[in-house]
């Protein structure tokens, strides 16, 4: 390989996020990055032009690069978690989770990756956050990678459910291990073979009911004469028998007015009822205990279109309401023009389902407007 046109005389450092911590991290400016208090003696250890290389657990790919500027004083609450200990940051380079560059094609090429025997240890290297990268040739490498993956991007399709899994409950606290793995001790060796906790593993039975109530949107729309779309990644679910992506009404391409990063946004979205080539609601479905993907993807739709006139709404479980109504008033969705809260409507599943059961039951479907839903949906504007 041609020699690093990267190197630099600080340090490289290995940053920890999750999908949401990342979310979270760049809708806050990627300005400001936050580790726990028990990291704060390593935190110390890393000065003004170090460099950190952003990994995403749970998809396993390498996502981003942070130049240090030095301590911060910011005390925004951009996580949902406490993260106290903070460093000002200059972002590099921003990737998407499903560009990054994957663990797997460093074997072999890195010091903690040696042979395939090092696979999901990587000799401790990503056990905590930040821990400093030993081989300044790793992180020259890793950084060129990098680099090389946002002049020339492929699409590497991630599992959300590994992406948004990281959270865990502390008595009546859920909390999210965002940016940085707790430890009650420093490692004192970067390359410790001891290797974060596993996470567990997302429950099926969560998927299985956002595949489900995807169906019943779709399906409804499509009854009241709609075109529907399911996001991308959905598409070869399935449902009592029925592949999501071949149900009836279904398109296969979206409008195209819209600019790159918007389409990219809409395409995600887990389900869009459409009237010729105008999107007339857009449905977010969140079935585990987090909220926060759905609500920050319906945010960067109105923030890259401020002027779309579409109804929003976030279906959840009937016991995800208070986290509902608390995230949506978070003041990265607030201190805005149009603030989150007043159009995003929430849907219990309960009260979908019961809707959609008798519609079918009355056959009302092809009478009924889209914007019947406001009157079902709440919204917590206060």
């Amino acid at each position: 390989m041609a020699a690093m046109p990267f190197a630099h005389n600080g340090d490289y450092w290995l940053a920890l996020f999750t999908g949401r911590t990342w979310d979270e991290f760049r809708a806050a400016g990627a300005n400001v990055i936050g580790f726990s208090s028990a990291r704060s003696s390593s935190v110390a250890r890393v000065r003004a032009g170090d460099k950190l290389l952003c990994y995403l657990t749970g998809v396993m790919h390498w996502v981003g690069v942070l130049e240090v500027v030095g301590p911060s004083n910011d005390t925004r609450p951009i996580w949902a978690g406490d993260f106290p200990v903070r460093l000002e940051v200059r972002p590099l380079l921003l990737l998407d989770a499903q560009n990054g560059v994957p663990m797997r094609e460093l074997e072999g090429k890195v010091a903690f990756y040696e042979t395939a025997q090092d696979a999901g240890k990587f000799k401790g290297i990503v056990r905590s956050s930040p821990n400093r990268i030993p081989q300044r040739a790793d992180g020259e490498l890793l950084e060129t990678l990098l680099h090389e993956a946002q002049r020339n991007p492929t699409v590497r399709p991630v599992d959300k459910r590994k992406l948004y899994k990281a959270e865990r409950k502390v008595g009546q606290t859920v909390v999210q291990d965002l940016v940085s793995v707790p430890e009650t001790d420093e490692v004192p060796n970067a390359l410790s073979p001891t290797p974060a906790p596993a996470q567990a593993p997302a429950e099926d039975t969560a998927t299985t009911r956002h595949t489900e109530i995807q169906y019943h949107l779709l399906t409804l729309g499509a009854d009241m004469g709609l075109d529907v779309w399911v996001a991308r990644n959905d598409r070869s679910r399935t449902w009592n028998g029925h592949t999501l992506g071949e149900l009836p009404h279904m398109v296969n391409h979206l409008p195209t007015q819209f600019n790159e990063a918007t389409q990219k946004t809409i395409e995600l979205i887990d389900v869009l009822w459409l009237k010729g080539n105008s999107i007339v609601a857009a449905f977010e479905v969140e079935c585990t205990t987090s909220v926060y993907s759905g609500l920050l993807r319906m945010s960067d739709l109105l923030a890259l279109q401020p002027n779309l006139d579409l109804k929003l709404y976030l279906v959840a479980p009937d016991e995800r309401r208070t986290k509902v109504a608390q995230e949506i008033r978070r003041p990265t969705f607030q201190l805005r023009s149009k603030p989150l809260h007043a159009v995003c409507g929430f849907l219990a599943f309960s009260n979908l389902v019961e809707k959609v059961e008798a519609i079918r039951r009355l056959n009302i479907a092809s009478s009924l407007s889209p914007s019947f839903l406001e009157q079902t949906a709440e919204y917590f504007n206060q």
